[in-house]
C-alpha cells in the first residue's frame, strides 16, 4: 500500500470485509483441497488441513491490507478460493469429498 494515496473509508470498508469473508472463503477452499488431495491417512488430512487453514487466512488477511487496491484483493482472494473449492469437488473418481 502506497503511502501517499488517501485511503477512502470504502476502501477500507472492502479490505475489512474482504479480510474476514474473502480470508474464511479462501481457508475453507484450502481446507477442503488438501483434505482431498494431501496423501495421508484421511484423519490426518483433515486434522493438518484444518489448523493449517489459519495460517492461510491469517496470510490472506496480511495480502488484503498490503494489496493495492482492494479490488485486486478481492479479484485475487475469489480467483484462488474458486480455484481450490473447484479442484476439491469436482473430480469424482477419487470417491473422497472433503
Amino acid at each position: 500500500m502506497s503511502k501517499n494515496l488517501p485511503l477512502s473509508r470504502w476502501s477500507i470498508a472492502s479490505r475489512v470485509l474482504a479480510a474476514l469473508f474473502g480470508g474464511y472463503a479462501l481457508a475453507y477452499g484450502f481446507t477442503a483441497f488438501f483434505s482431498v488431495y494431501l496423501p495421508l491417512v484421511r484423519a490426518d488430512r483433515v486434522v493438518f488441513s484444518s489448523l493449517a487453514c489459519f495460517a492461510v487466512w491469517t496470510a490472506a488477511v496480511i495480502y488484503v491490507f498490503a494489496a493495492r487496491s482492494a479490488t485486486r484483493a478481492w479479484l485475487w482472494l475469489v480467483g484462488l478460493t474458486a480455484a481450490l473449492c473447484l479442484a476439491a469437488f469436482l473430480p469424482t473418481e477419487l470417491g473422497v469429498r472433503p
